[in-house]
């Protein structure tokens, strides 16, 4: 089964944004042991809105497009990381153990569709 794990940052806080150097090794440590296990299909950090982002909304057929910063938002989607796992429980096991790392981190875990 595919989960994506998800970590929402502060979008106005850009020490959110800005990791430290330790912060980025135990990021590396982390990711080599998903990686070594055979789980990680895909991971990415994103930026924050102002670095270039849009929403389309569509209402009644009608489109609308905002350009970031959101600022709106509070939190948005950091970053996400892909694992091909048994099951639920082991992808809440990989995304506490990536909640881990941070300070302050919201993670979200959902299953991806597998359609066909």
């Amino acid at each position: 089964m595919r989960y994506m794990l998800m970590h929402k940052l502060n979008d106005a806080d850009p020490a959110q944004w800005s990791p430290t150097p330790e912060f980025l090794g135990r990021m590396g440590e982390f990711m080599t042991e998903v990686t070594k296990a055979g789980v990680l299909l895909a991971a990415e950090g994103l930026l924050p809105s102002s670095a270039g982002a849009a929403t389309i909304t569509v209402k009644n057929g009608q489109q609308t497009v905002v350009d970031g910063p959101f600022a709106e938002a509070k939190e948005v989607i950091g970053g996400f990381a892909i694992v091909q796992v048994r099951d639920h429980a082991e992808a809440v096991e990989w995304a506490q153990r990536f909640a881990a790392l941070f300070d302050d981190v919201e993670i979200e875990v959902r299953k991806v569709g597998e359609h066909g």
